[in-house]
């Protein structure tokens, strides 16, 4: 067997004391994850990539670490890699019309809207003003904002909102993209129990064009939110393309409460595969019961992601990322500066598979380069009671390991130990249940909420008798990517900093470990790129 030296991954030791980075040290803060220096932050926002650099905005309450839905701005990072950001003041803040709430940014490289006639092209936001005047009794409308310079700076339209409800006061979250094949724009729009297809030729005029989701049995129990429509390729084949619609459902105490809850309760993420021609989408396949729901993430914390607009075709991929939060507790976290984070952005595949085709995520390359390897083990045997890796010592850490299943019946990791041992998060596979788990009942601080210490279970069947693991641990979440991203957990952990115990293990027999590669991830706060 490999000898195996003492390492310690400690990482907050290796952050500078300048002012600007100091703050990214404080209790639970993310090193691998965009979070704001303060305050509070929610859904993914006008994610957009323009003239080299990736947007990200984000629903943001600059005055407080408690969400104030009167007052919401558009808060602004930028990036030149999806991996390290540059905090930017709030881009677009709330008025007279109201407060500005999720919607999308497009790049006008035409100039459809009127608004560049100098520039010739820039960026345009559409989002949902939520306690808005203009229509009396319906206080949600989608109106736009233009900007000349990079996202710097931006100027709302004087003929806003550009869009109003008919019938419900739940009317938002507009995504919008440049359907090529009919010359048009294209926004979905989360509508109470379903979604509305508009399209526009300017961004300023929109008409309706269908409604989906209405009549699919057993996804109603929340509200819809932060909808998005793609099209990607079929097993990376160029010639075969399908189109995908997600949705993000809101806790809301149930609007039916014998429809399906998402798999680890409160918040969570669909998807359907379809077509869609511009106007309307169609289902491949008809829903009978939410048994047939495919979910995005079997985790509590990955909400309303949504995809950047905007990568270059060279490009090729569909990246997204996602809020790594839930509503039912999230306005309870125990962090004290700031409240909420993002996820690691993840491009986005289908892939064919026995029963059918199926969404994978996996972590982007970008990531690759913060990794500093650590450890590196090959065909090695576990058996119970016995831990290869006792001297390693983490707080954050990406592992990425292969096994073939044995006689064990439970294995996996236990990330972020106390010396004690009371405290740990569990992610492990369930050998005859064939379900991946994250466990995070001892992960230390549970108690800010009743439904936080949970243990989150996904169906994940080994491949060849064989399973993969990707995972990303952080100071405050796990991200685990199960055979090669079909199956994901992403849970937030909160964890004492001296908690950095890793342990593998096996139960009732012995594992085999075909291979185990162990990296630290340096702070994106420290290893800013030339």
């Amino acid at each position: 067997m490999n000898k195996i030296k003492k390492v310690h991954l400690s990482g907050e030791n290796n952050i500078s004391k300048d002012p600007e980075n100091f703050i990214y040290k404080n209790e639970y803060r993310p090193q691998i994850h965009y979070s704001p220096k303060g305050n509070w932050i929610n859904d993914p926002n006008g994610m957009v990539y323009y003239e080299g650099e990736y947007h990200l905005f984000y629903q943001y309450t600059p005055h407080d670490t408690q969400p104030d839905f009167d007052r919401m701005h558009w808060g602004h990072a930028v990036s030149n890699d999806l991996v390290h950001w540059d905090e930017l003041p709030p881009a677009i803040s709330p008025g007279e019309d109201g407060a500005i709430f999720s919607g999308s940014a497009v790049v006008d490289k035409n100039n459809t809207s009127g608004f560049f006639n100098e520039a010739g092209s820039g960026l345009v936001a559409i989002y949902t003003n939520n306690g808005n005047n203009a229509q009396p009794g319906k206080p949600q409308v989608q109106s736009i904002a233009y900007s000349k310079d990079n996202g710097r700076t931006w100027t709302k339209y004087e003929g806003n909102p550009v869009l109003f409800p008919t019938e419900t006061l739940d009317f938002r979250d507009p995504k919008v993209f440049w359907h090529e094949e009919s010359s048009n724009w294209v926004m979905v729009l989360a509508v109470s129990d379903h979604v509305e297809f508009y399209t526009s030729s300017n961004l300023k005029d929109w008409f309706f064009a269908s409604g989906f989701g209405s009549d699919i049995p057993g996804i109603h129990r929340g509200i819809f939110e932060c909808p998005d429509v793609f099209k990607l390729q079929v097993d990376e084949d160029p010639n075969t393309t399908k189109w995908i619609l997600t949705l993000s459902i809101g806790d809301r105490n149930g609007v039916n409460p014998n429809d399906s809850e998402p798999p680890a309760g409160g918040s969570g993420m669909m998807y359907f595969i379809g077509h869609f021609d511009g106007k309307v989408f169609t289902l491949d396949e008809t829903l009978e019961s939410f048994d047939t729901i495919q979910w995005i993430d079997y985790g509590s914390d990955f909400y309303a992601a949504v995809t950047w607009d905007g990568i270059p075709n060279e490009d090729g991929r569909k990246i997204w990322v996602g809020w790594m939060n839930n509503w039912r507790y999230a306005s309870t976290l125990p962090s004290k500066e700031w409240r909420g984070h993002m996820s690691i952005p993840r491009e986005i595949q289908l892939r064919t598979y026995s029963e059918g085709l199926r969404l994978i995520q996996a972590p982007i390359s970008e990531l690759n380069q913060l990794r500093r390897s650590i450890l590196s083990l090959q065909d090695i045997t576990i058996k119970p009671d016995m831990n290869v890796l006792s001297d390693v010592s983490a707080t954050k850490m990406e592992i990425i390991a292969e096994f073939e299943i044995g006689n064990a019946i439970e294995f996996g990791f236990k990330v972020r130990k106390s010396s004690s041992s009371n405290q740990e998060t569990v992610i492990g596979y369930n050998v005859l249940n064939e379900e991946l788990f994250v466990d995070r009942t001892k992960s230390n601080a549970v108690d800010f909420h009743p439904d936080f210490a949970t243990k989150h279970k996904a169906p994940m069947k080994p491949e060849h008798r064989r399973i993969q693991l990707s995972i990303y641990v952080d100071w405050s979440s796990v991200e685990i990517f199960g055979n090669n991203g079909t199956t994901i957990i992403s849970d937030t952990i909160f964890p004492d900093l001296g908690s950095r115990g890793l342990e593998l293990y096996a139960i009732g027999g012995e594992l085999k470990v075909v291979s185990l590669q162990i990296n630290d991830l340096v702070s994106i706060w420290e290893n800013q790129p030339n």
